[in-house]
């Protein structure tokens, strides 16, 4: 069955998921609740990013796919963006070596165009030294919208239909899942956010078709391997139950 219209475990019966997405919710208001800068908050939410992934290589996740900056977060004041991108230039400087020794795979989706140029270059390094490691494929949704995603591989789709290169019949669910940035991925198995709220924020909307979510009250700076551990126990419950979950006995 095509990836589009399947779930990631491709209807084997796991009790623990491949691919887990993690929408970071909570860095704002962790801080204000300390009285803390926001920025602090954000700071914290990256030494929690590290411990996530190092325990997915634990715990034997093989995709992790975190939303690290929405393209709607271009609204937030600018401030707060320059501190995100300093974060994510640390991140990438200080850590990258680290994650490459570890057998970590980094790949990154959403649009890149109008990125600062040294951002786009760190990315693109990231991609290029750890491509060909097999532990953990570390999935980094940046300047990230799911509408857009859509949007640009239908226009992707029309235009070769445009061209002549393909039919109007030849669209399928298939070939719109393969022009999307996620090719080559599995759909995620299991979506948490943190911080309590339950919707996903423009999060993989296509991806998520058969996926279990599991929305935690904590805020991201306080998640940890015991946190994903019992995300993780709540998805087993879930397989138990229904016997493989509901999208499973679709195929």
């Amino acid at each position: 069955m095509p990836n589009a219209a399947a779930p990631a475990t491709d209807g084997s019966d796991r009790s623990s998921p491949a691919h887990v997405a993690i929408i970071m919710d909570g860095n704002g208001r962790w801080a204000a609740a300390r009285g803390l800068p926001r920025a602090e908050g954000h700071r914290r939410g990256v030494e929690a990013l590290r411990r996530v992934v190092r325990a997915s290589s634990e715990l034997g996740i093989q995709y992790l796919t975190i939303f690290s900056f929405s393209s709607e977060n271009w609204s937030r004041p600018a401030s707060e963006i320059s501190d995100l991108f300093g974060l994510l230039r640390r991140f990438i400087r200080n850590d990258l070596a680290t994650l490459h020794r570890d057998g970590v795979r980094v790949r990154v989706i959403g649009e890149r165009q109008g990125l600062e140029g040294d951002i786009a270059s760190l990315l693109r390094e990231a991609e290029d030294l750890t491509r060909n490691n097999t532990k953990l494929t570390l999935v980094v949704a940046f300047n990230y919208g799911s509408r857009h995603e859509i949007a640009m591989a239908a226009q992707r789709l029309a235009r070769e239909v445009a061209e002549g290169k393909r039919s109007v019949e030849s669209i399928t669910a298939d070939t719109l899942n393969q022009s999307l940035d996620t090719v080559g991925l599995p759909d995620p198995d299991l979506i948490i956010r943190t911080s309590g709220e339950q919707r996903l924020s423009n999060f993989l909307m296509w991806q998520a078709a058969y996926s279990e979510f599991v929305f935690v009250p904590i805020h991201w700076p306080d998640f940890d391997k015991a946190a994903l551990e019992s995300a993780i126990a709540e998805y087993a419950r879930r397989e138990r139950r229904f016997g493989g979950l509901v999208a499973k006995t679709a195929s």
